[in-house]
């Protein structure tokens, strides 16, 4: 499976557990289908579920005028697992995951959605960049 076939994947897991409180595997399995899973696309369902505290601390430190309870599912889906690859995923670069981030956003979020995804994610990066 290619990265960005995962990724969708994993976003889709995500959301899934996000509104109805799933087993990761279980919304992998869902959202797969018939499909064979991928080693990629576990990683990011199982590692966002299991670092969601930290993952949520540096979305919500960098979030202006909104908490994380009221931004929409998918931007929060999408902003959950790109913090975490950026966070926890040290061979991918930056960049990749942002704009493979961004690309999610323009194709399941709304209007707007994809700037919002970038100017956060941006931030992250930035203070994840200083340490």
């Amino acid at each position: 499976m290619k990265r960005r076939t995962a990724r969708e994947k994993a976003l889709q897991s995500l959301f899934q557990i996000d509104r109805s409180q799933i087993e990761p595997i279980e919304a992998i399995r869902y959202t797969l289908e018939d499909d064979e899973s991928d080693p990629f696309l576990e990683d990011l369902v199982i590692g966002t579920t299991k670092n969601l505290i930290e993952i949520d601390k540096h979305i919500s430190e960098n979030l202006e005028k909104w908490t994380i309870e009221r931004l929409g599912n998918i931007d929060r889906s999408i902003l959950r697992m790109a913090t975490y690859e950026l966070i926890f995923l040290e061979d991918i670069p930056y960049s990749v995951s942002m704009d493979e981030a961004i690309e999610l956003a323009k194709k399941f979020g709304d209007d707007t959605s994809s700037k919002f995804i970038n100017s956060v994610l941006s931030k992250i990066k930035n203070k994840l960049a200083q340490k």
